[in-house]
């Protein structure tokens, strides 16, 4: 078995998290391959001594790999899947903070469900991503030009709103004057569109939600839609620019230029642990009422 390790940060608390993944990883012989700059930052903690082979590019990431394991929260979930783009390799989130949506191995049940992994006793949760194109082309877009939350646009440079004129497979749907605008897919919904106060839609859920940032007409209400369908988004107003982001990516885009947005041809596989499901996590956060934004 072959697994790449990603992670972006480190703290203290994540110390004994990382090493139970080593020492497991290492008495069972698997082959560990990890980000670049990830072996650096904790190496240079001294968390670990030993030399491993290393990757820092997406093009290093190829079907030879089983796993990839991301340490963190939700957002380095979200930067992993920009590397694995379509590879097809799974991703596995170890929770190295807060009970996130989609990190939810916790560091209290590492070795059980490292071994279950071993095992080959999970399942896989296949979520939609979007592609964004534009017109003119921005360059920003060249590498990566999709998101697994979510794709939206907002005021940049002034207090006033913007009018993004919204588009679905070529017909109006809306002019929404406001602050922004929120695309988002089932696994996004649990996001910055819920704060934004959209639906929560289950991961495998067809459709996406369209949700406005606080706008000024205020009979304007999030909506869902069908995930085959074309969006076209044309923004303006007082400033010459905005902004777009792609998950935490975030570019800047002038006036009047058009949008696109769709679902991409191909989607992340997230391992799903036996009795770590999205329901389960969903239940614990509306239990306990933890904040939805990691």
């Amino acid at each position: 078995m072959k697994i790449a390790i990603y992670g972006q940060y480190y703290q203290n608390s994540t110390e004994p998290i990382i090493k139970d993944i080593f020492v497991f990883f290492n008495k069972r012989n698997i082959e560990i391959v990890i980000e670049s700059k990830f072996l650096a930052l904790i190496q240079e903690k001294k968390i670990i001594e030993k030399e491993y082979k290393t990757f820092s590019s997406h093009t290093e990431l190829d079907s030879g790999f089983d796993m990839l394991l991301s340490i963190g929260g939700d957002g380095t979930i979200l930067r992993a899947a920009a590397l694995v783009r379509n590879s097809g390799i799974p991703i596995l989130g170890i929770n190295a903070g807060r009970l996130g949506f989609l990190a939810t191995v916790q560091k209290e049940k590492i070795d059980e469900f490292l071994q279950i992994v071993i095992d080959k006793k999970y399942t896989l949760s296949k979520r939609t991503l979007l592609s964004l194109t534009s017109t003119p082309e921005n360059e920003a877009l060249n590498d990566i030009n999709f998101a697994m939350n979510e794709v939206s646009v907002s005021r940049k440079d002034t207090t006033s709103m913007i009018t993004i004129e919204t588009y679905l497979n070529g017909e109006i749907l809306n002019s929404y004057w406001a602050d922004g605008l929120i695309i988002s897919t089932p696994t996004g919904s649990t996001g910055y569109s819920l704060s934004c106060g959209g639906p929560i839609l289950t991961p495998d859920v067809k459709s996406l939600v369209i949700t406005p940032i606080a706008p000024h007409n205020l009979n304007a209400r999030p909506l869902v839609i069908p995930d085959e369908t074309e969006i076209m988004l044309k923004v303006s107003g007082r400033e010459e620019n905005y902004l777009v982001s792609l998950d935490s990516r975030i570019t800047s885009m002038g006036n009047e230029t058009v949008l696109t947005i769709k679902k991409t041809p191909f989607q992340i596989n997230m391992v799903e642990i036996p009795n770590e499901t999205f329901l389960k996590t969903l239940r614990s956060k509306l239990l306990w009422g933890e904040d939805k934004r990691n």
